[in-house]
C-alpha cells in the first residue's frame, strides 16, 4: 500500500483561488485593480456582467399629441403610440417635437417623439355644434380662477345648487377654489352678496370640443387652438 502525504486543505484553497485568479485576469487583461479584486471573489461560472444603468421612465402611457388636419385645423388629442404609428406609417408629419427633444429608436430607424403632428391627406370632419361639459373644458374656459374671487381654482361649483333645481350646464357651471366652494355651500348669490366676475355661456368654437377632452395642453399647442374664451 503507497503512503500518500495528504495535501493541507490551505495549500488546495490557494491554489485554486490563484488559477481563478489567472484565468480572471486572462478575461479582463483592462480591469482596474479594483474591479479584479472583486471580480476574484467569482469561485465558478463566467464573470458577471455590470448591472445597466436605467434612465428615468417617463409616464408615456398619459403622454398626449394634438393632431391636426391637413389644413391646420385642430382634430383631436391622441395617444402619444398612436401618433407615432401614424408618423412612421407616412399618414402625417410632425409639426412639432416634444420640447425634451426625447427621440424613440427601433431597429433601424429614430423617430422624433412629437407634440404636434400634421395629416398628410385632407379628412372631411362632421360638423358637431355642441361642445360638451367636462372638467377639463369648464377649467379652460375659466381659465383655472375661481369665479367668485378669482383666486387659483380647484373645483367645479353650480351657480344655482342643484338642491334648488340648478341645471348642469355651461351657463350654470364656473371655475370655484375649495375655499369660496364651501363658504358658498347650497346658498344663492343673492343670499351671500356676492356676485360673479364674468357671466358664465357655453364655449364656440372648433377648438373647444378637444379641450373638453383635454386637462393639460401642451403649450405649443395654443397656436393651433386659437385665444380660449368663454
Amino acid at each position: 500500500m503507497l503512503d500518500r502525504k495528504p495535501t493541507p486543505i490551505s495549500g488546495a484553497k490557494h491554489g485554486a483561488t490563484g488559477t481563478v485568479n489567472a484565468s480572471l485576469t486572462a478575461l479582463h487583461p483592462q480591469l482596474p485593480a479594483a474591479d479584479q479584486r472583486s471580480a476574484s471573489t467569482v469561485s465558478t461560472g463566467p464573470p458577471a456582467l455590470p448591472e445597466p444603468i436605467s434612465a428615468p421612465v417617463a409616464p408615456w402611457g398619459r403622454r398626449r399629441v394634438l393632431l391636426l388636419n391637413a389644413t391646420f385645423e385642430p382634430l383631436t388629442a391622441l395617444p402619444l403610440r398612436r401618433a407615432v404609428v401614424l408618423v412612421v406609417c407616412g399618414k402625417a408629419e410632425v409639426v412639432h417635437g416634444d420640447p425634451t427633444g426625447i427621440v424613440m429608436h427601433s431597429a433601424t430607424s429614430g423617430v422624433e417623439i412629437p407634440s404636434v403632428i400634421r395629416l398628410s391627406n385632407y379628412v372631411r370632419v362632421p360638423y358637431r355644434g355642441r361642445v360638451p361639459l367636462t372638467r377639463a373644458g369648464l377649467m379652460h374656459r375659466d381659465r383655472y380662477r375661481c369665479a367668485y374671487c378669482g383666486g387659483r381654482a380647484e373645483t367645479i361649483d353650480h351657480v344655482v345648487p342643484r338642491s334648488r333645481g340648478g341645471p348642469h350646464t355651461w351657463q350654470n357651471c364656473v371655475a370655484s377654489c375649495a375655499k369660496c366652494n364651501h363658504k358658498k355651500a347650497d346658498k344663492l348669490l343673492s343670499e351671500l352678496g356676492w356676485r360673479l366676475r364674468v357671466v358664465p355661456a357655453a364655449p364656440r368654437g372648433p377648438h373647444w370640443r378637444l379641450l373638453a377632452g383635454v386637462a393639460d395642453a401642451d403649450p405649443l399647442w395654443l397656436p393651433y387652438l386659437g385665444e380660449p374664451a368663454a
